[in-house]
């Protein structure tokens, strides 16, 4: 497939001109301008991610992804991720399905175990179980992608025997991706249940994930899959009109953000010092768009990889910073990236 870019948010809860802190419901619905503004002006993919905390608005991605179906033309639309784990599988699916009937085909659930776990509590998981709900579920999601009756037997559901879900997709398949931290095994079960992959690279250089995209293709082959298996990068950035402007917009947000999960994490306060390395050397995209591009070109020329998606939202930045940020990612970064790859 030709190189694709796409955009990622987990819906950070935002503030105003003046620093005020806007609404969860206003955030939803900047979401999904930002989510127009992506598709208007070309880019390939926009994804939306899952929380259950005061810091995101997004607890529900496949209903606002809903609304950006009947509200974009031609973008593929995405989770960023949906938390498999402590969901149904089924339930899942038919979502997605139905988001994929209401953009002409344009659904592209990403699945994983998510980074927080504020879910299972909230819906009575055990958080001992973490890993083998996600790969009972995961299997589970896998069958019904066949779009056929499934019969599966297992542990933490009851089994299912003959069982048909609806709606059927016209594709008669959904592109569907499973994301990984880093975690071999969860290459490897993502190339076996017939997944795209989604590197999700959110600190340290993009070069230490290789081995994890070679790792994949090896096992594609190795299983014999024949049908298309991309390889994505998910990284947060900011692009502004100069490096300076960038850094300074995207600092106090997302240092704002860093230690706040810190502090529930045990890690010490984010410095400026830190900021700038994961930019210079690190996982952070952020800069000019000539700046931000030959990063995103490097990693791609590096890993190979078929997607990258920019996380461009990360911590309280206002709206319109955002907007601006999606436009010089689609109008010239995107441009530049193409051009350098060429």
């Amino acid at each position: 497939m030709d190189l694709q870019f796409g955009l990622d948010t987990f819906g950070d809860v935002t503030v105003d001109g003046a620093g005020k802190p806007v609404t969860q419901a206003q955030v939803i619905r900047d979401v999904v301008a930002q989510g127009v503004l992506a598709d208007s002006l070309g880019v390939d993919y926009f994804a939306i991610g899952e929380h259950h905390r005061p810091d995101f608005a997004v607890s529900a991605p496949d209903t606002v992804l809903a609304g950006l179906a009947t509200a974009t033309g031609r973008i593929r639309l995405g989770s960023a991720v949906v938390v498999l784990s402590s969901d149904d599988p089924i339930r899942v699916y038919e979502r997605f399905a139905t988001i994929d009937a209401l953009s002409g085909g344009r659904a592209e659930p990403v699945l994983g175990r998510g980074s927080f776990i504020e879910s299972f509590g909230l819906y009575g998981f055990d958080l001992a179980d973490y890993e083998k709900l996600f790969e009972e579920k995961l299997e589970v999601f896998s069958l019904l992608r066949e779009e056929g009756p499934v019969t599966w037997t297992g542990t933490y559901r009851t089994p299912l025997a003959d069982v048909d879900v609806f709606p059927k997709t016209e594709g008669g398949r959904m592109r569907s991706w499973v994301a990984v931290g880093g975690s071999p095994q969860s290459v490897v079960r993502a190339a076996h249940r017939g997944f795209g992959l989604q590197l999700a690279i959110i600190g340290g250089p993009a070069q230490r994930f290789k081995p994890f995209a070679d790792l994949y293709r090896r096992a594609v082959d190795e299983f014999g899959v024949t049908t298309e298996m991309p390889v994505a990068v998910h990284s947060p950035g900011h692009v502004a009109e100069t490096d300076e402007l960038a850094a300074e917009q995207l600092f106090p947000h997302f240092k704002a953000q860093r230690d706040r999960i810190g502090r529930e994490r045990g890690w010490g306060a984010m410095g400026s010092d830190e900021f700038t390395h994961e930019i210079e050397h690190g996982a952070l995209y952020v800069g000019s768009p000539e700046t931000v591009a030959a990063k995103i070109a490097a990693t791609v020329r590096e890993l190979k990889v078929d997607q990258f998606d920019l996380k461009y939202a990360n911590g309280p930045m206002p709206h319109s910073q955002l907007m601006k940020s999606i436009e010089l990612y689609a109008t010239r970064v995107v441009p530049l990236v193409r051009e350098m790859l060429a």
